[in-house]
């Protein structure tokens, strides 16, 4: 019986897109989980764990995010800059009046990898607050824009 071998993806055969994701009236979590998946390309037949096979991923609209129980006014989140006594908490309610990318990056960074490559792919997501992102050459000009729905539409 011939045995087959596992395919590995090299570093010049991985294609890269740019997908832009609309966050208004998504899920926080549903959103970020979905995010995850597209930056460590998970959802690509050529996933290689020890290699970045995922997109670049733009999300606008983060400030319309919604959120589902009580968690505006009890999930918290905290801030340590390392001396005795500084611990700053906020709740999700003042994140997202003062920085809504925020609360969307915190949420994808908990679900990727905590290692070297798990930063590498954080450095691939661009969120912005409003429908507006200054990736249009990217996003338009990449060969697979035409003709894949998942590039324009998320």
């Amino acid at each position: 019986m011939k045995r087959t071998s596992t395919y590995f993806a090299k570093p010049g055969e991985i294609t890269e897109r740019w997908r832009v994701m609309d966050a208004q009236g998504e899920t926080l979590g549903r959103l970020a989980r979905n995010i995850a998946i597209a930056l460590q390309g998970k959802d690509k037949v050529s996933y290689t764990r020890n290699a970045l096979t995922g997109d670049f991923v733009v999300v606008t609209n983060a400030a319309d995010l919604k959120v589902t129980g009580k968690k505006l006014d009890q999930k918290m989140y905290y801030r340590h800059s390392g001396y005795v006594g500084n611990l700053k908490t906020f709740r999700l309610r003042e994140m997202m009046e003062s920085r809504p990318t925020r609360v969307l990056e915190l949420a994808v960074k908990g679900m990727l990898p905590k290692n070297h490559m798990g930063r590498q792919m954080l450095r691939r997501l661009k969120v912005y607050s409003g429908p507006d992102h200054p990736h249009q050459a990217q996003v338009a000009g990449h060969p697979a824009a035409a003709d894949n729905p998942v590039v324009n539409g998320g």
